[in-house]
């Protein structure tokens, strides 16, 4: 047997739960921010040769291709006047050609823009995601967010719905930001070229204005659309409740009071709608306003030349030749910075999902460097250390072990030694609420230890130490998949019902390791004492080392007790 070893040496402390509750600022644009949107960025672009940096060069290229045929396009009209004024028809015919060849580039281009920028939002998907996922999965860190820490709402919406809108957002501006630089700096050159210094000043301080008015907008949106996520994270978990419990609540006769609790949320979550629809309503009147404001400032930098009599030797025919060409290049100048006015709703729902995403990727990298240091440098219990010096038929050793729950201050248990050995089956009993079940979380490193210390000193696996709750738990599969393997399993109510269930998790046990220590906490509480007797008598047959937590006193006569521990509380057992 591969044999790992654990030691935990814990010390007191205060009866909080096990993570600091800390009340977070609220989410704005501004320093936070950027921190946690230049931290996914390092994420969705790991390195210089990765996948989605490549990506985003081709995508670079693309869009510079299609603004150098959009500004052959822009200039075709002022072509048209030139020949039309002087009644080319051969000129006519050929600009006609090339117009339309110019015309089908630039759709293809700008096809080939879109395009990328959808694989982009997969690959950058994929990416956060899967990264999410690994510090989700890590050791017990799913466990805390969801039932010990109760800061993060609803990780899962965060790490589904909140990720692929960030992405979809975020793809959505990509072609439009990595071209700007560049077109604002070559029609900035034209317009200066054109109208003298007057036009792109006028355009830029436009622009200036235009961004300090939307950012006052924006920043109330950001923390209504976080809240806003949140009630949505926590309106559909609701819904999730009564899907996975409909039997249960039929029986209780729940209709009516989960639809006013079901109600209530909904109305809590509307009227935040409502709110952020109405401080989006500013941040839209302002946007139209620049963007229509924008049409009148072109016109008014193309006169203030023609005012000053720049242009008065040229003929009308030439004037308005000219006219057209100047008039494209500072329209397109002001439609550059109007693009971007236009981002201030996809940049304020950028920014709450930003500021979603980051949180929870904090959390999770915290609870990781806890564990890390609690650890003492951290440990696997899958690992091949050997302890030569230890017998490898004992799986755990307590010594004076104490207690409790990671939101009360009150001890469970206290003091309490024992040794778990190969061979040696123990029954533990007592009262509802006495920390039998938290023994196991303890014993599993789910909760941390008060005082004491206690060592695993046998691999966890199915030739080692196994847990089977008192809810079993099956993941999507097959059911021979279930069976066989103990690392896949499946939440599967709308098939099996709960004996079935607690069934196949023993089908589990009796293909594993004879030397097993099993670890049982009412894991047949939902059958029968006839099938509880067969099923336990089963695995003594086997050779499996059993620890039971239950209540029956059939338990006593058919797992023949070597050692029996009574729980009470909060007196602590003496063993």
């Amino acid at each position: 047997m591969r044999i790992a070893s654990v030691v935990v040496t814990c010390r007191q402390v205060p009866g909080t739960p096990s993570i600091p509750s800390n009340v977070s600022p609220l989410p704005r644009l501004d320093r936070q921010f950027l921190r946690r949107f230049c931290n996914i960025q390092k994420i969705l672009f790991p390195s210089w040769t990765s996948q989605n940096v490549l990506m985003f060069a081709t995508l670079l290229f693309v869009t510079l291709c299609e603004q150098m045929i959009i500004y052959q396009v822009g200039i075709i009209p002022s072509k048209f006047y030139g020949v039309l004024a002087d009644k080319d028809f051969t000129g006519f015919k050929n600009l006609t050609l090339l117009a339309v060849l110019l015309i089908f580039m630039n759709s293809t281009l700008k096809s080939m823009d879109q395009y990328i920028s959808n694989l982009m939002y997969v690959s950058w998907r994929k990416s956060l995601t899967q990264c999410l996922h690994r510090h989700y999965f890590q050791d017990r860190v799913y466990y805390i967010l969801n039932v010990l820490h109760k800061d993060i709402d609803n990780p899962d919406q965060r790490i589904s719905q909140d990720v692929e809108r960030f992405c979809k957002q975020l793809s959505t501006m990509a072609s439009r930001l990595i071209i700007s630089p560049f077109t604002l700096a070559y029609y900035t050159f034209q317009c200066f070229y054109s109208s003298g210094w007057m036009g792109p000043v006028s355009i830029f301080f436009y622009f200036v204005i235009g961004t300090i008015v939307n950012k006052v907008l924006m920043g109330p949106i950001v923390h209504t659309l976080v809240l806003q996520e949140k009630l949505e994270g926590d309106f559909r978990f609701k819904h999730m409740q009564i899907r996975v419990n409909a039997e249960s609540a039929a029986f209780y006769r729940a209709g009516k009071v989960e639809h006013m609790r079901t109600n209530r949320r909904l109305g809590s979550l509307l009227e935040t709608q409502k709110n952020l629809m109405t401080k989006e309503l500013w941040l839209c009147i302002g946007v139209n306003t620049f963007d229509y404001f924008g049409s009148i400032l072109s016109y008014m930098v193309i006169a203030i030349p023609i005012f000053a009599g720049v242009y008065d030797g040229l003929t009308p025919g030439e004037l308005s030749t000219l006219i057209s060409k100047n008039g494209f290049v500072s329209i397109y100048l002001i439609n550059c910075f109007s693009q971007l006015i236009d981002l201030s709703s996809t940049v304020s729902d950028v920014a709450g999902y930003t500021h979603r995403i980051g949180e929870l990727h904090e959390t999770m990298q915290k609870l990781e460097r806890k564990h890390y240091d609690s650890s003492g440098g951290g440990y696997d219990l899958d690992s091949d250390l050997e302890l030569p010096n230890t017998p490898v038929d004992i799986a755990f050793i307590l010594q004076k072990l104490s207690y409790k729950s990671p939101c009360s201050d009150e001890l469970l248990v206290k003091d309490l030694t024992l040794k778990i050995v190969h061979g040696t089956n123990i029954l533990v009993v007592g009262n509802t609420g006495t920390g039998k079940t938290s023994l196991l979380r303890v014993l599993n490193k789910l909760w941390d230890c008060t005082s004491g210390s206690f060592q695993m000193l046998s691999s966890f696996g199915p030739h080692g130490i196994l847990f089977l709750p008192q809810k079993p738990y099956f993941t999507d599969g097959t059911l021979r998949e279930q069976v066989i393997s103990v690392f896949r399993l499946f939440m599967y109510y709308e098939i099996h019902f709960y004996l079935e269930m607690q069934r196949l998790s023993f089908a589990r046990l009796f293909i594993c390791s004879p030397d097993l220590q099993v670890f049982l906490d009412e894991a047949t509480s939902a059958l029968t004492e006839e099938v509880e007797e067969h099923l336990y008598r089963t695995c003594i047959q086997l050779g499996m080392t059993l620890i039971s937590l239950g209540h029956r006193s059939s338990l006593k006569k058919v797992m023949k007790i070597h050692q029996s521990l009574t729980v009470v509380y909060p007196v602590s057992p003496a063993l």
